[in-house]
């Protein structure tokens, strides 16, 4: 069961990142683990200037609340602990302007339904 679900979520988030550069983002980093959190994607977007840290969450039925829904305050919290400790790591983006997306994905995780919500939430919100 554990390796299926890491294959589907490699998966998805391989999905999500296709998607993200044919939508004009560019690589920066994937699965960047720091203590305490992990960032599925971190994206520079060229047009608006920002680092992206990128949330990949997938349901199989979206009827059960879609993935934005379960980013709730802790993961929140973690995300941006993880965001300020690859800030500290890659000093080159530190002054760069930042936000957090989310992608959400369902169905078949080899070709999963995305939606991408931008700025799905501040740091400074947490």
């Amino acid at each position: 069961m554990a390796v299926d679900r890491r294959g589907r979520g490699a998966a998805v988030e391989a999905a999500a990142r296709a998607f993200l550069l044919k939508s004009g983002l560019a690589d920066v980093a994937a699965n960047a683990n720091f203590r305490g959190g992990e960032l599925d994607l971190v994206m520079w977007d060229a047009r608006a200037r920002s680092l992206v840290f990128v949330e990949v969450r997938y349901r199989r039925d979206p009827r059960f609340g879609g993935g934005a829904a379960s980013v709730d305050a802790a993961k929140r919290r973690k995300l941006v602990h993880a965001a300020q400790s690859f800030l500290l790591a890659h000093p080159a983006y530190a002054n760069a302007a930042c936000r957090f997306d989310v992608v959400e994905a369902d169905g078949d995780p080899a070709a999963p339904r995305l939606n991408w919500l931008r700025d799905a939430f501040r740091g400074d919100d947490v």
